[in-house]
């Protein structure tokens, strides 16, 4: 049987839209691949994830009506699978479940339900779904195949938090299918595509069946889908894996972008990489030259994330251009390079803000980035709104010293003029803070932080560095020049809202607070843990306080590409008035 797989890019209530998508695609498979069974991901109908839309009963009824206009336009002599939101078919319970369906000949002929149904991260689906209760085979060209939905394999993972009672994929196991396929809608974290992978291959060796990883693709919000969908079928014991048992991937689709690539289960051994780098389907280097624990695929593929973020950000929301402002630092370096590879250098506008603490390195460095990224540069200067603000507030700061005031000052005034760009030709501002700053406070509100979004916000300070760096040089290994001046890199980090001022005047070495933060974001630990781990316990305390205290600013702060185990925003949710016990 050849199994096609359609990883397609859905926008969330767009049915029309993705019912055209579906219908081509699905064509596509039948009359270019020769394919018997096109595999659509999960809720690839109505797009995911439709979050409280479902509360909307109009959303729903539309949702089921494309499923219906569906059975009608599809090819009848191909079998399709596609994910959707329907009505609960059990007397009890939440009114809607997810549910996978496939579609042959004018009929809907199997309907299987999700039965594992995940409330951490970034997902809530208990909220709304009803979990499925029972699992059956779908029995079509000499084959028993099941479907198992997202995170209903995700049982067989450790995930904090999580402890499943049932077993979807053992019930279908023990159901004797020969194939198993699981439709998803998996969100990209760095890193990730070696958990999914030996998820896969646990289940298909133990299994003893091969299965069919069907992957959303695109971006939605803050929420990233790799694509990345693949085939792994188990193998017996071999002399190059060293006696050990075997399951390699077989095939790889695209990352981060569309694609259909079919698989023969007549020919299960046969190896293609599809549309995606050979790099996936290796089990990948281990190296780790820039410090930050991901190899430079890893990387390079982060990269990718962070542009298909901002270019689906944009098209789904309707904006043709954007622009943010370019101080000359690392992060707005990295911000304008990766809007400019999302959109084009001609949809991205650049704007120099100098102040009477610019430095003239920084303005020229941020001139010769935008001269190599061919973008539009415009320069603003903010000394004469500046002079005008002290000049308005002299009576009420009461001949105070110059402080934080006058630094924020300055920040919301760039803000101000970028809004007003914004608001005058309709383009999307980018903020360009990192996860560092961000955690830390180390922003200002209704300054730094307008925008519509925020692309490097769940990219800590070192990651930044190792992104710009792996960027010049795969240029360089490419035959290119670098692309962001050295001297970007180089200079130490500094907002540049007082004389002589860096970044580590307010905070730690970014190395050392970056390790801090990933052991207190992603695993929990409070002071005295992080302590045990080796690291100060006043500096670690003083980071978790100051990270708390900060969350008033964050619930303002514009959405975040996820790229993380944990991103601020849908992926942590914290109250902002309360106690901080961790220290």
């Amino acid at each position: 049987m050849r199994i096609s797989i359609a990883q397609i890019n859905s926008i969330i209530g767009d049915f029309a839209g993705n019912r055209e998508k579906i219908l081509s695609f699905a064509r596509r498979a039948r009359e270019e691949q020769g394919a018997d069974l096109v595999l659509f991901p999960e809720l690839a109908v109505c797009g995911y994830p439709p979050m409280d839309l479902l509360d909307q009963d109009r959303f729903v009824e539309l949702n089921i009506r494309t499923v219906r206009t569906l059975q009608r336009e599809l090819p009848g002599d191909l079998a399709v699978g596609l994910g959707f939101v329907n009505r609960n078919p059990y007397s009890r319970g939440k009114s809607l479940v997810n549910e996978y369906g496939l579609i042959l000949g004018g009929r809907l002929v199997f309907e299987q339900v999700k039965t594992l149904l995940p409330t951490y991260d970034v997902f809530d689906e208990a909220r709304n779904f009803e979990p499925g209760r029972e699992w059956s085979a779908f029995e079509y060209r000499g084959e028993r195949i099941g479907f198992a939905i997202c995170e209903d394999v995700w049982r067989e993972t450790d995930i904090p938090g999580t402890s499943y009672v049932k077993d979807p994929v053992r019930e279908l196991l023990n159901g004797g299918v020969s194939l198993l396929c699981v439709p998803s809608a998996s969100p990209y974290v760095a890193g990730k595509l070696k958990v999914r992978r030996a998820l896969a291959e646990r289940i298909a060796l133990r299994g003893n069946v091969p299965l069919v990883y069907v992957n959303a693709v695109g971006a939605n919000d803050q929420i990233l889908f790799d694509g990345r969908s693949f085939v792994a079928t188990p193998a017996s014991r071999t002399a190059e894996s060293g006696g050990q048992e075997d399951c390699p991937l077989r095939l790889m689709a695209a990352a981060f972008r569309e694609d259909l690539v079919v698989w023969d289960s007549a020919a299960p051994d046969a190896v293609s990489c599809g549309a995606a780098a050979p790099e996936a389907l290796a089990a990948g280097p281990g190296e780790d030259p820039y410090g930050v624990g991901l190899n430079p695929y890893e990387l390079d593929m982060m990269e990718e994330g962070l542009v298909m973020g901002i270019r689906d950000y944009m098209r789904k929301c309707g904006f043709k251009r954007a622009h943010l402002g370019l101080s000359g630092g690392i992060d707005s370096a990295l911000v304008a390079y990766l809007g400019v590879k999302a959109v084009g250098a001609d949809g991205i506008v650049c704007f120099s803000m100098p102040s009477r603490f610019s430095s003239r390195g920084s303005r020229d460095d941020a001139a010769e980035l935008a001269a190599r990224l061919g973008c539009r540069y415009e320069t603003l200067p903010i000394e004469p709104v500046f002079t005008s603000f002290l000049s308005t507030l002299e009576g009420v700061f009461e001949k105070r010293p110059f402080d934080i005031a006058e630094e924020n000052l300055q920040a919301r005034i760039r803000g101000t003029l970028l809004m007003a760009f914004s608001n005058k030709f309709d383009s999307m501002l980018l903020t360009t803070g990192n996860k560092s700053e961000l955690a830390m406070g180390y922003c200002t509100l209704y300054g730094d932080m307008n925008g519509a979004l925020g692309p490097i916000g769940d990219v800590f300070k070192t990651e930044v560095f190792a992104l710009c760096r792996r960027i010049n040089q795969r240029s360089l290994a490419g035959g290119g020049g670098e692309i962001i001046p050295q001297a970007i890199i180089d200079k130490p980090p500094s907002a540049e809202l007082r004389p002589n001022q860096t970044d580590q005047d307010s905070l730690p070495p970014y190395e050392v607070l970056d390790e801090i933060l990933k052991l207190y974001l992603f695993d929990n630990l409070s002071r005295d843990e992080i302590a045990a781990r080796g690291r100060d316990a006043d500096l670690a305390g003083w980071i978790i306080k100051t990270v708390a205290r900060a969350e008033f600013k964050r619930r303002q702060a514009p959405p975040v590409l996820k790229v993380s185990p944990r991103a601020f925003g849908m992926g942590r949710r914290m109250p902002i008035a309360r106690a901080i016990y961790e220290i």
